[in-house]
């Protein structure tokens, strides 16, 4: 359910900065790389914006592994309050009038953070911002079903890939009646999925 959550809210937070970028990523990387790469080739302007996102997605990452790596068995919650306090500083940017890159930049960075909420041996069990690997378990486990194996398998990744979907079609509307000030929403949702980790037993497997 966590999982879930987490999905759900990339989506909404992905939908606001897409919306806002018109056409990149705060959350979804290959998607920014190949618009990267296509702005190398064509001489856009695009690609430093890009560049931007996918270098702030990755320092998002690098702090979050480092909190998670300091909290030990406290990971879980230590990286959602980092998550939480990047969103609501993005949030406050809004009270401020800046809507700019670094406003977004802080979105990415978030996004990178809360990968690490899941970990086995020090790798991503669980990727919450991204779906490909999600959609390609899914298919897996269907063609299990499918040739006589575990029936029910699939149904975690299509309830993640549900949840992103669900998170994006309400920043999408959000977005339309107060644009980035649906940041309050996202930090106060990542606030209420850290109470909600509390549940966890400290030492829950990753």
């Amino acid at each position: 359910m966590l999982a879930i959550g987490l999905a759900a809210q990339a989506g909404f937070i992905d939908a606001l900065g897409f919306l806002k970028l018109g056409g990149l990523f705060v959350s979804f990387m290959s998607g920014n790389s190949t618009r990267l790469g296509v702005g190398l080739a064509s001489g856009a302007a695009v690609a430093w914006t890009a560049a931007g996102l996918v270098g702030a997605f990755v320092g998002g990452v690098i702090a979050g592994a480092l909190v998670a790596r300091t909290a030990g068995r406290w990971r879980k919650q230590a990286v959602l309050g980092l998550t939480t306090a990047l969103l609501t500083v993005a949030a406050l940017l809004t009270l401020t009038g800046q809507s700019g890159n670094g406003l977004t930049l802080l979105m990415a960075a978030a996004m990178g953070t809360v990968n690490n909420v899941f970990q086995r041996d020090g790798e991503v069990s669980i990727g919450v911002t991204y779906m490909t690997g999600a959609l390609v378990k899914l298919g897996q486990q269907l063609a299990v079903a499918l040739t006589g194996g575990s029936a029910w398998n699939w149904l975690p990744y299509l309830l993640l890939w549900l949840g992103l979907v669900a998170g994006a079609v309400a920043g999408g509307c959000l977005f339309a009646l107060i644009g980035l000030h649906a940041l309050w929403i996202a930090a106060a949702f990542s606030a209420l999925l850290l109470l909600w980790s509390s549940r966890i037993r400290p030492l829950g497997l990753a």
